[in-house]
């Protein structure tokens, strides 16, 4: 039997109750043994490292929240009042509401809760947090709060009065560490000069009882119910569970309607209540008549975070109906529609609160290790959000930023430490530092995982403050030496994901212009990097003069001039070039300008357009259009350095050759993917490396490259003139609208290679042939003419 013994970070395994049997979730190999081997051979056993293999990840919950505490004495809450104010109009108004909270929260977490606008049904609804005094609260009191805000979620997320009374009513305060902050309905504004802030009144409103002090004043108002005798003031404004239809209804007043009122049932006609009940519910009503109770169905709770304001979901409105008392069980009294309507809220702005925190945890958890400016914790949490949460915020502009940004780094520390490396190796190096495998491994070093928020947030699975009913064991955890969080549960996270937050977090300290913070984070995550400059060795025995126009090329690089203009010769010397005098080509100063290039022209479009006020996909494109081969190549013809590259007469002829192409296309601009034919790559090669050597002879300054080389590439690409590449164009239109997208298999005909790409669309067959020299370029020209193809038929008349 062969034992083979993997180590793999990234995939995870299903093991079966079958030791052989292992459902791979893989895309890799297995330290060079092919899965395909394995799947074939079934004496082959895999024994893996599970710890290192699997992508089960902690999910955090701040320490704010959680608390170990016991009913001995009275017990200290921070009170914040949450004001909420809605920008449409309904027949239902919000009422405050009171946080009570174990701990002070900084005044960076309140001021970023306050203003914040959330997409509900109908419009727009803003929070406004403000720090009141503290309170003293007895274990009782505790208690009692616990119960209201319990019940009134469960009402709320699971209308059911099975789970409803099903659940255990333990509210006090434990000994192990729970989740534990109070929600409570504030008193209106006219009572709070003379009054509690706190409305206890509803409070108490559960358990019911039909005892003790009612509104009316000579108490004969005596109401017959499922739970007994009440007076009719307690079912003015509550809650009832209607054990004949199982639903549970908010009750907002008391009628002029009894059983014997007329019903009118539309076309079948009319009836009186006392009929409709007999003849549709075979219930024969005793009190008919005692006044009939309007009530309201209980709305659902909404995820309020998305970006866009969610579609109004069918049945999610509080319908009207009439409920005789008879039939009805209370369960909450006194409590409003106002109030129950305004906590229907809280379970999204709780979860936002929340995620503020965690990233809160983690900037606390940065600043423990090293000291950046100032990182808004907004930046932070938008560094951990995935895209998945479809929230206004999310990682994807961060993380271009990030990783134009690390690769930049990562490349200019490579080249100046290894010297003698050629471009290959710096390649390869490079790779292997910002790889996604290599940021997971960092990521969880540093344990970052549990910062992440990676799902939409689900109301139905918010954990009720208080609430036994769920078994939730809370585990704490130190993540630094001062930050202590505890742990909800464990959750599958990508490893893509994992790496995406790291660089993310890098273009978090980059979007707020701190390059050092961002080097230090890089440093302390493991990617060790500086800025030290370390002199660069030249190797050229003869006067740069004599080999290239130096002043002539300077000129046509907005008059930068070269301290040591062999730099430039090298950035001009392809690898083809036999001449003795000359014994480095441009490949390091190309790589080491192609971040560089990148890194500028990434930069150059965040702070030009509102630094991230466009999308991130749209953002991501137009650097992408501006930072090609094909755009360098045609800057370098349009500047005319193609005539000063140092090379042989093989690469002199396609050189040649493809500025006779591009003199054909007559082009305004050399942005995007205009060329239709071959074209040399020493002549995008040479844009990188001139970019590269004028970095290392400005001692390591980015603007003073972009300053220099931006005239050859203007005009630069604006939001108005971006134009996607046409394969992904092609593509998404394709995925968007339905149509059958199928590519041929490239066919190579001596220098020429085909590419058919054909599309279905509505019933309408479009199809092209690209040629071209390679295959990118011929499936490129395909897309762009079966694109024209769809729109001409798309096109009115």
């Amino acid at each position: 039997m062969n034992l083979v013994h993997a180590k793999w970070s990234l995939y995870t395994p299903t093991v079966t109750s079958n030791s052989n049997a292992i459902n791979w979730n893989l895309t890799d190999r297995l330290n060079g043994i092919s899965k395909d081997i394995a799947f074939a051979n079934p004496f082959i056993h895999i024994v893996i490292n599970m710890e290192e293999l699997g992508n089960d990840h902690p999910s955090y919950v701040p320490s704010e929240l959680v608390n170990c505490s016991s009913n001995d004495c009275k017990v200290r809450y921070h009170c914040y009042l949450m004001e909420l104010k809605q920008d449409f109009t309904y027949t239902v108004s919000v009422r405050d509401i009171v946080l009570a909270i174990r701990s002070e929260l900084d005044s960076e977490i309140v001021d970023s809760l306050s203003g914040t606008s959330f997409n509900v049904q109908r419009g727009k609804l803003s929070l406004n947090l403000t720090h009141l005094e503290p309170i003293q609260l007895s274990p009782e009191e505790v208690q009692s709060c616990r119960r209201f805000q319990t019940t009134l979620f469960r009402i709320l997320l699971n209308p059911d009065i099975n789970k409803l009374t099903s659940v255990s009513d333990d509210f006090s305060l434990g000994d192990n560490p729970e989740i534990d902050y109070l929600l409570l309905p504030a008193t209106v504004k006219e009572q709070r000069l003379t009054n509690s802030i706190i409305d206890w009144k509803t409070v108490y409103s559960v358990p019911f009882s039909s005892e003790g002090t009612c509104e009316c004043k000579d108490h004969v108002c005596d109401v017959r119910i499922q739970n007994g005798s009440v007076c009719s003031s307690k079912l003015e404004n509550c809650v009832v569970y209607t054990p004949h239809t199982g639903s549970i209804y908010i009750v907002t007043g008391i009628m002029e309607l009894n059983g014997n009122s007329i019903l009118n049932l539309g076309r079948k006609g009319t009836t009186t209540y006392k009929e409709y009940y007999k003849n549709n519910h075979g219930i024969q009503l005793c009190f008919e008549h005692q006044s009939l109770l309007h009530g309201r169905g209980v709305s659902k709770v909404g995820n309020y975070l998305l970006k866009a304001r969610q579609k109004k979901e069918k049945g999610s409105s509080m319908n009207s109906v009439e409920l005789p008392p008879e039939l009805c069980s209370v369960i909450m009294s006194p409590i409003s529609i106002n109030t129950i309507y305004s906590f229907s809220f809280i379970p999204s702005i709780m979860h936002w609160l929340e995620s503020l925190l965690v990233a809160f945890n983690l900037k606390k958890m940065l600043l423990d290790n090293f000291t950046p400016k100032d990182l808004p914790v907004i930046k932070v949490l938008q560094a951990i959000t995935a895209k998945e949460c479809l929230e206004a915020y999310d990682y994807d502009y961060l993380e271009t930023l990030g990783d134009s940004f690390l690769k930049y780094a990562v490349g200019q520390q490579l080249f100046k430490t290894n010297q003698n490396d050629q471009e290959g190796a710096l390649s390869k190096q490079r790779e292997k530092i910002v790889s996604n495998d290599a940021l997971y491994k960092n990521g969880c070093t540093r344990k970052l995982p549990g910062f992440i928020r990676k799902e939409a947030f689900d109301p139905k699975q918010w954990d009720i403050p208080g609430d036994k009913s769920k078994c939730l064991l809370l585990k704490q955890e130190l993540v630094s030496n001062r930050i202590g969080v505890y742990v909800r549960r464990t959750r599958e996270i990508d490893f893509k994901v994992i790496a995406d937050v790291v660089e993310a977090l890098i273009g978090a300290f980059i979007s707020t212009e701190d390059e050092e913070g961002a080097l230090s984070f890089m440093n302390w995550i493991g990617i060790k990097v500086d800025t030290n400059i370390i002199p660069y060795e030249t190797h050229l025995s003869i006067a740069p003069e004599k080999l290239v126009d130096v002043k002539l090329l300077e000129s046509r690089l907005n008059y930068y001039s070269f301290k040591d203009p062999s730099l430039l010769v090298e950035a001009l010397t392809h690898s083809s070039c036999k001449r003795p005098e000359v014994q480095r080509c441009y490949e390091r100063l190309e790589f080491l300008g192609d971040a560089v290039l990148d890194n500028v022209i990434t930069m150059h479009f965040y702070k030009e357009y509102s630094k991230g006020k466009l999308s991130a996909e749209f953002f991501t494109n137009m650097r992408s259009i501006s930072a090609n081969n094909e755009c360098y190549a045609l800057s370098a013809i349009k500047a005319q350095l193609h005539e000063h590259i140092l090379c042989d007469p093989v690469v002199a002829n396609k050189i040649a050759d493809t500025v006779k192409g591009v003199e054909k296309l007559s082009l305004e601009s050399t942005f995007g993917w205009e060329l239709e034919t071959y074209f040399c790559e020493a002549l995008a090669d040479v844009i990188e490396s001139i970019a590269g050597a004028i970095f290392v002879d400005s001692g390591y300054k980015k603007e003073v490259v972009f300053e220099s080389i931006r005239p050859l590439l203007e005009p630069l690409v604006t939001p108005e003139t971006a134009r996607r590449h046409p394969i992904n164009e092609l593509q998404e239109l394709c995925q968007k609208e339905g149509y059958k997208r199928k590519e041929y298999a490239p066919v190579r005909d001596k220098n020429e290679t085909s590419v058919t790409i054909q599309v279905v669309a509505n019933g309408i067959t479009h199809k092209h042939t690209g040629k071209a020299s390679n295959k990118d370029t011929a499936r490129k020209v395909a897309s762009k003419e079966v694109l024209k193809l769809i729109k001409i038929c798309k096109a009115p008349g």
